[in-house]
């Protein structure tokens, strides 16, 4: 028993020693990483696929030329940057599951357009832009179908060079001024603008594009005046259940997504339960609701009678309560006023912040390193991003180069 156990100590020391070496090799290759190594790693991290041996060379040529931005926009001219990395990077925005397994839409194809471009990236929360493709054939642009868009998929066409930039107004009838980017796309209704109160719209637009969920954001010293009549003041008798678990999330959120009162994603659901071919709707001036009596969607009213002096929503006019408070940290524009009315003014308010372009940075990061800022090298790697985005007019393809390059000797 002794000699056996002395014998399995050896081999453990063995082993770990193995282990230790191997690890070391590891990390001095990865140091010692050639400029040709770096290269193709710069390739993998952004396109996903092999570099073609010209491309190689090039992107070799770059670094030697102390240009390894310059090699990274090189593999960013890889459809597959487009086709596949974009892709998926922007797909679980999409759908509540915040899944990747979901069909390319108008929303997805407006965010890769918009960083093929380099248009500000900020618009995507409040432009009136959206993204189609070009290629002969495909069925034409639908409000009230995803046709148009599966079919670029089905055919494998290439998002580099079929997608084409509109004013979302000119393809959906859309109002102007109405148009918030990919907030109203018809992708972002179905999924979020769908059935209940639209407070999942604003939800889902806070851990999408400002990495963060409401119960960070919970704030209870902000005033309760525009708390809907459907919030409860005493969930199952119990008032503390408000003041504790619903209040501090409420008085922020309701008045922002007031800014949403006359939008709607309608569908049969007796004929379509899946709401396949439903479509936005939003309420233009002299429509009135017959429930409300005013532009307001009947869904604002809905359980009305859960707390009757609550906050009765008469228009679509916003205000941002977290500007003064604990969530003032998050970096609001001074430039803005905090308040307005509709959608795509609260859209500006919400990516005109400093936490938005955080966000971006850190999501791209992360997407191309393959893993979490983690400690103090990469959190400042993420401020210096975060400048940089801002310095370049908030173009989104920048910072995928700067994350790639920072990566490139892992």
């Amino acid at each position: 028993m002794a000699k056996g156990l002395i014998l399995e100590k050896k081999t453990t020391k063995i082993t770990n020693l193995a282990l230790g070496l191997s690890l070391s090799i590891l990390i001095s290759q990865a140091s010692l990483a050639g400029p040709r190594e770096q290269a193709k790693t710069l390739h993998d991290r952004l396109a996903g696929v092999p570099p073609t041996a010209t491309v190689l060379d090039e992107m070799e040529a770059d670094l030697n030329n102390s240009d390894p931005i310059g090699a990274a926009y090189r593999a960013m001219d890889n459809s597959a940057f487009y086709s596949i990395t974009l892709k998926n990077f922007v797909a679980p925005w999409t759908n509540e599951a915040q899944t990747v397994f979901t069909p390319l839409n108008d929303y997805t194809a407006t965010v890769i357009g918009m960083v093929r471009d380099d248009v500000d990236i900020r618009k995507m929360l409040y432009g009136d832009i959206i993204y189609t493709g070009n290629a002969a054939g495909l069925p034409a642009y639908s409000n009230s179908s995803n046709a148009h868009y599966q079919a670029m998929e089905d055919q494998a066409l290439d998002l580099q060079t079929v997608l084409q930039e509109a004013t979302q107004s000119s393809v959906t009838g859309l109002e102007a001024n109405a148009t918030a980017g990919v907030l109203t796309t018809r992708a972002s209704a179905k999924a979020f603008l769908i059935d209940g109160t639209n407070r999942a719209h604003f939800r889902f637009t806070l851990l999408n594009h400002l990495c963060g969920d409401l119960e960070p954001l919970k704030d209870i010293s902000r005033a309760a005046d525009r708390i809907r009549q459907d919030v409860s003041r005493s969930p199952g008798g119990d008032s503390r259940i408000y003041n504790n678990a619903c209040y501090g999330c409420h008085a922020g959120m309701d008045p922002m997504i007031q800014s949403f009162a006359y939008y709607n994603y309608d569908y049969d659901v007796e004929t379509d339960p899946d709401a396949e071919n439903g479509q936005l709707s939003y309420n233009a001036t002299g429509v009135t609701d017959p429930v409300t009596g005013t532009r307001v969607k009947a869904k604002y009213h809905n359980n009305n009678a859960n707390f009757p002096f609550g906050y009765i929503t008469l228009d679509d006019q916003w205000d941002n309560y977290w500007r003064q408070g604990q969530n003032s940290n998050i970096g609001w524009d001074t430039a803005l006023p905090g308040s307005g009315n509709g959608a795509k003014t609260m859209g500006q308010e919400l990516a005109h912040s400093t936490k938005f372009a955080q966000c971006q940075v850190e999501k791209v990061f992360t997407n191309v390193c393959l893993r979490k800022p983690g400690n103090t090298a990469d959190r400042a790697q993420i401020a210096s991003m975060v400048t940089s985005l801002s310095d370049n007019n908030y173009q989104l393809k920048q910072t995928f180069a700067e994350s790639a390059v920072y990566c490139m000797g892992e």
